[in-house]
């Protein structure tokens, strides 16, 4: 068989050369606690420190305003449990706000709060995967404390209007809190062009291991602790700080943001070729999200007269996802096609095509001839 053809780098990303580098001397000889008053706890400190530095850098943020986590869906469930349990002691309402495509890493956190007492309002996307500034203005209310709205979507990319929709939220007198899992490293983001209170980060989306993540936190936003202990983290994450793997989310932000600006063309230019080159020969070939307010590296197409996962099983040279790799073994509609208004059939036939900065214009030639290839196939056999 062939060399496997990566093309699911929105689920995970290789970690980089350089950040393995990076990150192994804290494994071995640094290993001291961060903690501790001696050069070992003082080197490692100074380590943490800098990837502090280095993730805020990232995201135009001053380094106190980073919290490390164990992963991306920790930072959800920190931003939004621990805001709500911040902003209900104010006695101000109990409404929350987000869209109808957000990641079950904020999905489910909301849907426990609102066992807990608070009201949710769910924003529609229109065909594109976008939220409409307006939908929101006529969501909010008085009691609205919180509204909470990915950077850019998972499954296809679509990138949200997150400068209006904070703007509205702060009018209103609510939070605002964006999930930058999939954009991180993809597209530059500033936290303060945004106007975000809070946002999430994924090291393993941008070439960190997984197991590591963070949360921007805005000076004084309301935030209270999940976890209670000694007091890392400014008190609102404690635990022992894995030092090497902070390291190493510090160094994968380090690389993004040196090769951001040649990355993200490069990528656009080669996921639109592969575009072409599927349409050329594919006719019905469907794109999902937006045309171009899209991650540059996304590929979400719904290919006629199969399914995704026929197609894929012909194509085994290509390693790719159905919708999110989180629930890529369901039978389910995708929710974010269904909140996209894709017919069921078409959300079946759906196969996400997701490149990184290691794909090359070589394995994206063999990829279209394959897919082609499997479509072909999978349409005979179905005939």
């Amino acid at each position: 068989m062939s060399a496997l053809i990566y093309l699911d780098h929105n689920a995970t990303t290789p970690v980089a050369s350089d950040v393995l580098d990076a990150m192994l001397p804290w494994l071995g000889a640094g290993f001291g606690n961060p903690a501790s008053d001696h050069p070992l706890g003082r080197a490692a400190r100074a380590a943490v420190d800098q990837a502090r530095t280095q993730v805020a850098s990232l995201i135009g943020a001053q380094p106190e305003n980073i919290l490390f986590t164990a992963s991306a869906t920790e930072a959800n469930n920190l931003a939004l449990l621990g805001a709500a349990r911040a902003l209900a002691q104010t006695g101000r309402g109990r409404h929350l706000i987000a869209s109808a495509v957000e990641h079950p890493a904020v999905s489910a956190p909301l849907d426990y709060l609102e066992t807990q007492g608070w009201t949710l309002s769910w924003l529609r996307v229109d065909a594109s995967g976008q939220v409409n500034p307006a939908d929101l203005q006529a969501a909010l209310r008085p009691d609205t404390r919180l509204v909470s709205v990915m950077h850019a979507n998972n499954e296809v990319g679509t990138i949200q209007p997150i400068r209006e929709l904070a703007a509205l939220a702060h009018q209103s007198g609510a939070l605002f809190h964006c999930d930058a899992a999939q954009s991180a490293g993809k597209i530059p983001i500033d936290v303060n062009a945004l106007g975000v209170d809070l946002l999430t980060l994924a090291g393993h989306k941008f070439h960190a291991p997984k197991g590591i993540g963070a949360l921007y936190r805005r000076a004084g936003a309301p935030l209270q602790p999940l976890l209670f202990g000694a007091g890392q983290e400014q008190g609102l994450r404690p635990g022992t700080e894995n030092v090497a793997y902070i390291v190493a989310l510090g160094a994968a932000a380090a690389l993004a943001q040196a090769r951001l600006p040649t990355l993200s063309a490069r990528l656009k230019r080669q996921r639109d070729g592969l575009h072409r080159a599927l349409e050329a020969a594919i006719p019905g070939l469907v794109l999902n999200g937006h045309p171009e307010a899209r991650l540059p590296n996304t590929l979400s197409l719904a290919f006629p007269a199969v399914t995704g996962h026929d197609l894929l099983a012909d194509a085994p040279e290509i390693a790719a996802s159905l919708g999110a790799a989180c629930h890529a073994g369901a039978d389910a509609v995708s929710s974010v096609l269904a909140a996209m208004g894709r017919p069921p059939e078409q959300a079946h036939a759906t196969v996400r095509l997701s490149l990184g900065a290691e794909t090359s214009d070589a394995e994206l030639e063999r990829a279209a001839d394959v897919l082609i290839n499997a479509w072909r196939q999978s349409v005979t056999a179905g005939q």
